[in-house]
C-alpha cells in the first residue's frame, strides 16, 4: 500500500537533535520527534505539555516531519511523547522511515497495543510500577511482541516498585525475550544508589539507567 505523505498528518509537540539520554544507546546523537497525547498521566510525568492535542496548529504531514528531520543529518530517529500509539498514524510512519533505511525507535508506554508496529523498529517500553498510579493501563500481553533488540524499563519510586518489577520480571520471563532490562530511579525521588543497591542484591540481569540529559542539561530544559 502507498502511504501518501503528502496528506497523512500527526500532531507533533517538537522535533529536535540532541543526545539520547537513556537506554542502550544512551549517549549517541538523536533526533527526537515528540508527539503529542496521552491517555496516562503518571506522578512524574517530564512532559506535561505533550499531554493534550492542541490542534491543526500542531499538526505536520508526514513530508514536513521528515523534511524537518533531514536537516540535522542523522539517522537514528526516536519517536517519543506524550505516547506516540495514541496517534494511529504513526504506525505507518515509522513504517515509512524503517523504508529509508533510518534506525527508528519508539518510547512508548505500553498502555497501547504494538502488535502493528513495525517490526524493525526498536520498542522500548515502559512498563508502569505502583508509585506512577498508571499500574492498571498495563497491557502485558504486549510482551508478546518484544524481541531481543527492544527494551523493557521500569521506572522506580521505591521499594514496592522494585520487589513489584522483580516479580513482572518472573511472571513474564522477561529475560528471555530480551536482555535490554533497564532500572531507571525516579528522578529526584530516589537516590540512583539505592536502586544500584538493590540491583546488586538482587543479582537479576538488567541495568541501572539514568537520565543522562537531566545532567547534562537543566533537568526542566525542553529540547534537549
Amino acid at each position: 500500500m502507498k502511504i501518501l505523505s503528502n496528506d497523512i498528518k500527526l500532531n507533533v509537540s517538537e522535533i529536535f537533535y540532541s543526545i539520547q539520554g537513556e537506554g542502550t544507546r544512551a549517549g549517541l546523537p538523536c533526533v527526537f520527534i515528540r508527539l503529542q497525547g496521552c491517555k496516562l498521566r503518571c506522578k512524574w510525568c517530564d512532559t506535561p505539555y505533550a499531554l493534550k492535542f492542541n490542534g491543526d496548529s500542531s499538526k505536520m504531514t508526514f513530508s514536513e516531519i521528515i523534511e524537518s528531520v533531514k536537516k540535522f543529518g542523522c539517522k537514528f530517529i526516536q519517536i517519543t511523547g506524550g505516547e506516540p500509539l495514541n496517534q494511529e498514524n504513526v504506525i505507518p510512519f515509522m513504517k515509512l522511515l524503517c523504508d529509508k533505511k533510518l534506525t527508528v525507535s519508539l518510547e512508548t508506554s505500553g498502555a497501547f497495543d504494538v502488535s502493528e508496529v513495525d517490526k524493525r523498529v526498536i520498542k522500548i517500553m515502559d512498563i508502569k510500577c505502583p508509585a506512577s498510579g498508571m499500574v492498571k493501563l498495563n497491557k502485558f500481553e504486549n510482551i508478546n511482541y518484544i524481541n531481543k533488540k527492544d527494551e523493557i524499563k521500569f521506572v522506580i519510586a521505591d521499594r514496592k516498585d522494585f520487589d513489584w518489577a522483580m516479580e513482572i520480571i518472573k511472571q513474564y520471563k522477561l529475560t528471555k525475550k530480551t536482555t535490554n532490562i533497564l532500572f531507571s530511579p525516579a528522578f529526584d525521588i530516589i537516590e540512583p544508589v539505592t536502586l544500584a543497591n538493590w540491583l546488586l542484591e538482587s543479582n537479576i540481569k538488567a541495568r541501572l539507567q539514568l537520565q543522562i540529559h537531566k545532567y547534562i542539561w537543566e533537568p526542566n530544559t525542553r529540547g534537549v
